[in-house]
């Protein structure tokens, strides 16, 4: 898959495509719908199938401050985009003067003169151009015109509920991991660097992993989680952990209020393996959340409950690869 980042990178001698456009965070079974529509045209057509998204999310642009949180890294996402056969992986900087420009002009000068597309598919809630004037019935207008034809998709999903990154994060800010993992399609990944913490957790013989998520991460509910954990990239054995396999692990998310903890952090506790993650790029896929975050009044209390949360853990993980 090629992966360009802008206008400039688009070659002098590309021909012609099929488009799909969206911020696409998550890679939702919604967007999935969408890259499909957008691949078996392309297959149809004979030419690339494109998928261009924006960085930074468009409403930090047009409301400073207001970034929704993250679902995916733009990484993971050209990743899930990959695998769902898609050909270029297009990220366009989202500027004021992306923001500020027409939809004529945006189909003009962006879809027909740059990118030669012939089909553009995009979600039947799709905006586009300065203040979102373009939708749906614009654009096809413009296609008419300008010699492409446009599919619009349904993203309404099971249950009456739309397959949408909102929904998704609402699950997600709630602990409603199960939720997530329904309209994604897949386990809700947080990514990060393994940091040194306080050392608390290995004191009380459940050595833990804290991963330091980038900054508009979408971080679930406090609680303890069941999940798996596995190092990202290529690289040596760590210890007794494997780059690119994935382990069980009990995770907490919260700031210890047992010991008065103030910062909010995500702790990852390996089962039965040993290994110095400090430094590693990891991820952690969220199962299911096991319990609250609780304030016990001792040491021996909080070490028993971790003992228990391991034991679930066990059960959650094993029946969820069964």
């Amino acid at each position: 898959m090629l992966r360009w980042r802008g206008l400039d990178d688009i070659p002098a001698d590309w021909g012609r495509c099929v488009v799909t456009i969206g911020v696409f965070d998550g890679v939702h079974r919604g967007h999935a719908e969408l890259i499909n529509a957008a691949t078996t045209a392309a297959k149809e057509h004979g030419v690339p199938a494109v998928l261009m998204t924006f960085d930074p999310h468009p409403s930090e642009v047009v409301r400073p401050g207001s970034h929704p949180p993250q679902l995916t890294t733009l990484t993971r996402r050209a990743e899930l985009a990959e695998e769902l056969g898609i050909d270029v992986f297009c990220v366009m900087p989202f500027t004021p003067e992306l923001a500020a420009r027409s939809p004529k002009d945006f189909a003009h000068d962006i879809l027909v003169e740059t990118l030669h597309a012939a089909v553009v598919v995009v979600g039947d809630n799709f905006t586009f151009g300065r203040k979102a004037a373009g939708d749906v019935a614009r654009l096809a207008e413009l296609g008419g015109k300008f010699g492409f034809s446009v599919e619009s998709v349904s993203l309404f999903g099971e249950h009456a509920v739309t397959f949408s990154s909102t929904y998704i994060r609402s699950c997600v800010a709630a602990g409603d991991v199960d939720r997530a993992t329904e309209a994604l399609g897949r386990p809700h990944r947080v990514e990060g660097v393994v940091v040194r913490g306080d050392g608390r957790g290995r004191d009380l013989g459940y050595p833990t992993a804290n991963v330091a998520p980038p900054m508009y991460a979408a971080i679930p509910a406090d609680g303890v989680y069941a999940a798996w954990f596995t190092i990202l990239g290529a690289g040596p054995v760590v210890g007794e952990v494997e780059p690119g396999e994935r382990y069980q692990a009990a995770v907490s998310v919260g700031t210890n209020p047992t010991f008065s903890g103030r910062t909010r952090t995500v702790e990852a506790f390996v089962l039965d393996k040993s290994a110095d993650l400090y430094g590693q790029h990891v991820a952690v896929d969220f199962v299911h959340r096991i319990r609250g975050m609780e304030q016990f009044d001792g040491v021996d209390d909080l070490i028993i409950a971790m003992g228990d949360d391991v034991t679930k853990t066990r059960e959650i993980l094993a029946a969820a690869d069964s």
